[in-house]
């Protein structure tokens, strides 16, 4: 289970960044670093990190996933921001 949280953490880096080449590979003591094998050589990108800071560490490259909003949900938004003024 821990490792399949750390897997669906890169599957996701892997969707938004558009490169399929990055890999999650786990260590003794539940520890996991990300490599990325793009350039033909595995390419370190972390140290070995326990699995919230490594998933938190993958969540934070690449670009980020656009927000959905509906249109209400932005005149909301709009609505408390002119209120703050």
């Amino acid at each position: 289970m821990r490792t399949t949280k750390a897997i669906h953490a890169v599957e996701r880096l892997k969707t938004r960044s558009g490169n399929p080449h990055f890999a999650a590979v786990a260590v003794p003591g539940d520890l996991f670093y990300l490599v990325d094998r793009s350039g033909g050589t595995p390419d370190k990108r972390c140290e070995p990190l326990p699995l919230a800071e490594f998933v938190a560490f993958v969540d934070e490259l690449g670009p980020k996933k656009p927000r959905k909003a509906s249109k209400l949900d932005l005149a909301f938004e709009a609505q408390i921001k002119s209120s703050k003024r």
